[in-house]
């Protein structure tokens, strides 16, 4: 009698054990398109999350933009966005939106996401204004590519005098290889795969952006833009260094998230280990640091990440 009610209780527990163990909290990190840095991050810090025992699961997404939304709502846990992009959100100044997104937390600097214009040597396209009348990839819609770009070229007075096609950094780059664009735009940290690849099939230029940008003022209307040159041959026949200009990416999270999880996080992917692993997932993981943890951050941080900034001595 005793055996039989020792194996049912053994039954019993073994049944109390299983639901918790499947109902254990999965966090969803919206990344970005396939192809972009966005998902590299998703990828890699949803990598170093399982082996420490957090469940992260990597999403693609439509980028900056949309990965504000679903934090937002709390349909993501976590994502990457612009530090430009968070703050208009959550001051209700996002492009033809004025919500205001409470609930989104800044957790921390990734690394500075340059504009990067694409087009074909030969071309005749040297500036912005050369776009009238062509066919420019900008980015999914919903990303922080496409938004940037809609801003840009609608401060240019230029929107309504080209033809924008809403596609990924992979479908904008097959479209240019088969001459259905006339250029591409790429707003992510480089040196990016598609053009990477794009670049070993045929020749390229980047646009040097700044000096058109800042001649027609539009870094004073956006001054948390900053200044950033891409390196010669960061592509293959780039041969000179191309000036730019560049946002913040940063690490996102709804303000629910658990602050023992942020904190958790924080200290996995900012540890020194943790930096390496992101290097080896995507070089643009080098701008990382403890010392640089909140640069361009103007929003409001998660708990979690307050207690970890202080305790890493960057946050007063």
């Amino acid at each position: 009698m005793k055996k039989l009610a020792f194996v049912l209780s053994l039954i019993i527990s073994v049944f109390l054990i299983v639901p918790t163990n499947l109902s254990a909290q999965i966090y969803k990190f919206s990344g970005g398109p396939s192809g972009g840095t966005y998902q590299y991050y998703a990828s890699g810090i949803s990598t170093l999350a399982k082996k420490n025992g957090i469940r992260v699961l990597a999403a693609s997404s439509g980028g900056a933009i949309e990965n504000i939304r679903t934090c937002n709502t709390g349909e993501s846990s976590f994502g990457v966005s612009y530090s430009g992009h968070v703050f208009k959100a959550f001051n209700g100044k996002l492009p033809n939106d004025n919500k205001s997104y409470k609930n989104v937390r800044a957790l921390g600097f990734f690394y500075g996401a340059p504009g990067q214009f694409v087009v074909k040597k030969g071309s005749g396209i040297k500036s912005l204004k050369d776009l009238e009348g062509k066919r420019v990839g900008i980015g999914n819609a919903g990303s922080g590519a496409a938004s940037n770009a809609e801003q840009m070229f609608k401060f240019l007075g230029l929107w309504d005098k080209i033809t924008p096609e809403n596609l990924g950094y992979r479908g904008a780059a097959d479209a240019f290889k088969n001459g259905q664009l006339d250029a591409f735009w790429v707003f992510a940290g480089y040196p990016n795969a598609s053009v990477l690849e794009v670049a070993l099939q045929a020749d390229i230029e980047l646009l040097d952006l700044w000096d058109e940008l800042n001649a027609a003022g539009y870094f004073e209307a956006f001054p948390y833009f900053q200044k950033v040159v891409i390196p010669a041959k960061t592509y293959n026949g780039q041969d000179k260094d191309v000036a730019t200009f560049q946002d913040g990416a940063i690490w996102i999270a709804n303000k629910d998230v658990p602050e023992d999880v942020v904190y958790k996080l924080l200290k996995l992917v900012y540890s020194e280990a943790g930096m390496k692993h992101m290097v080896e997932i995507h070089k643009s993981a080098r701008a990382m640091s403890i010392e640089g943890g909140l640069t361009g951050i103007v929003t409001p941080l998660h708990p979690g990440a307050e207690k970890f900034w202080k305790e890493m001595g960057v946050l007063k």
